[in-house]
């Protein structure tokens, strides 16, 4: 579009950020000089400077480009950020990233995903079926693909697919010709303040369809009867008075074996490689947006068995014959309890022992009891300090409070050493590791103890 055309230098602060990182990518793809600042390098900001982004990390305002076109940035960043505090005051063109999206998007077809749960997993499905198939978008992804090892890819036909981020009320800022609804549950209520204010925006989000649009959603959320679409249809993977439904499952070898049955169509022969009853929703929900769009059924079968997931959802970091090493980024009782769940029916024989780090300190406290209910659902449970990520400590709330609240007897609460040490000494057979923090720092190193120190 023609504002866009007229950006030739554009910085982002927080460039590191998932999120973030896709448009950035967008941006370089469009043949801008793109430039970025975040806190600390990681493996994406190596890969993003391997692409040719120029990223520094020093909050310093000569390191940073003297004229941009435009600068975006993450509400994640402080309010006393010098650099942003510079382009602020000396009249730069100065955007959120939900801004900047909302630009991007505005006169293209747009599939948006949304849920407080489970949007980066179909986001990244629904992409890929329309990769696969042949039939093209432009994907900005809140994960890595595990078959693209991007969170962006782009093509020349004009629909994008996108994840409808609720925190901040971001996703209000899209235009959907398709929506999905996955989970209306409630989470970030350091935003919202209530469970119902939540739900309000979802509903908000669901009346900035297009008209002739179409919405599908989660089987049984509690405001569907609020949802308007043209076209509407709900999914459940268990429950056949769900338009959309599953029938003959089967676990294989691992893997699932179904068909998926639509109001007046049906596809046999899906077969999904990634573990989870919940990733069975997660494809079906895909598989609608994919019919809808005219997709032919044999091609969806193709993809949906050529998926290889999401970093951090539902991942093998290890699956062998002795020990199975599960990395996920499930950081809300539902979540967590989907993941369990998922553990369960692939691995009924064996001993679940689950590692968890609680994500922010705000979190913890409002949804304590689930957390603590979904815990006691593992065989063994071991947490971790909670991590803070942009919240200072509260009083009273920590990991302890979670452990004292369940009724499970093998727990404790573990440091990052002690941890390590623990899988070193005790080679689990199943271990899950889970939660958005910076666990998945730990994934590596364990898999490595358990590989080199075999069960005996």
């Amino acid at each position: 579009m023609s504002q866009l055309t007229t950006i030739n230098n554009i910085y982002f602060i927080g460039v590191g950020g998932i999120g973030m990182s896709a448009i950035a990518r967008y941006f370089l793809a469009k043949g801008a000089n793109v430039a970025g600042y975040d806190k600390t390098p990681t493996i994406l900001t190596n890969q993003l400077e391997k692409e040719g982004i120029i990223i520094h990390y020093t909050d310093d305002i000569s390191l940073a480009p003297q004229q941009p076109d435009v600068v975006v940035y993450t509400p994640a960043i402080p309010k006393d950020h010098q650099e942003l505090n510079h382009f602020i005051n000396n009249g730069f063109t100065v955007m959120k990233r939900s801004d900047i999206l909302q630009w991007i998007t505005e006169n293209a077809f747009n599939i948006c995903i949304a849920g407080t749960h489970g949007k980066t997993t179909v986001t990244s499905m629904v992409a890929h079926l329309l990769r696969h198939s042949g039939y093209g978008c432009n994907a900005f992804l809140g994960g890595i693909s595990a078959n693209y090892h991007t969170n962006f890819w782009s093509h020349e036909r004009n629909v994008v697919v996108v994840e409808a981020d609720e925190y901040d009320r971001s996703f209000l800022k899209l235009s959907p010709n398709i929506e999905v609804i996955t989970s209306m549950d409630p989470d970030h209520l350091d935003i919202y303040g209530t469970a119902e204010e939540v739900e309000n925006a979802f509903v908000q989000f669901s009346q900035r369809l297009k008209p002739g649009g179409t919405i599908v959603a989660k089987y049984g959320l509690s405001r569907a009867a609020e949802l308007r679409a043209e076209h509407l249809f709900n999914y459940d993977h268990q429950n056949e008075a769900a338009d959309i439904h599953v029938k003959s499952l089967q676990v294989i070898e691992g893997s699932y074996h179904f068909t998926v049955q639509g109001p007046d169509w049906s596809i046999p022969n899906l077969v999904l490689h990634m573990g989870g009853l919940h990733n069975i929703d997660n494809m079906i929900a895909a598989i609608t947006v994919a019919k809808q769009l005219g997709i032919d059924n044999n091609k969806i079968v193709a993809a949906v068995a050529d998926y290889k997931g999401v970093r951090r959802r539902f991942e093998y970091a290890l699956k062998t014959n002795e020990h199975v090493l599960i990395d996920d980024y499930a950081h809300h009782p539902d979540e967590l309890k989907a993941l369990l769940s998922g553990v369960r029916s692939i691995f009924p024989d064996r001993k679940l022992t689950l590692v968890f780090q609680p994500h922010l300190f705000s979190r913890t406290k409002d949804q304590a009891a689930g957390f603590s209910a979904t815990l006691d659902l593992a065989d063994e449970v071991i947490l971790l300090p909670i991590y803070p990520a942009r919240e200072l400590p509260m009083e009273g709330v920590n990991s302890e409070m979670l452990l004292n609240n369940m009724q499970l007897n093998n727990k404790q609460v573990l440091s990052k050493t002690e941890l390590l040490d623990w899988v070193k000494t005790n080679k689990p057979s199943l271990l899950v590791m889970a939660g958005a923090g910076d666990i998945d720092t730990l994934v590596n190193p364990a898999k490595e103890l358990l590989m080199n120190h075999p069960l005996v």
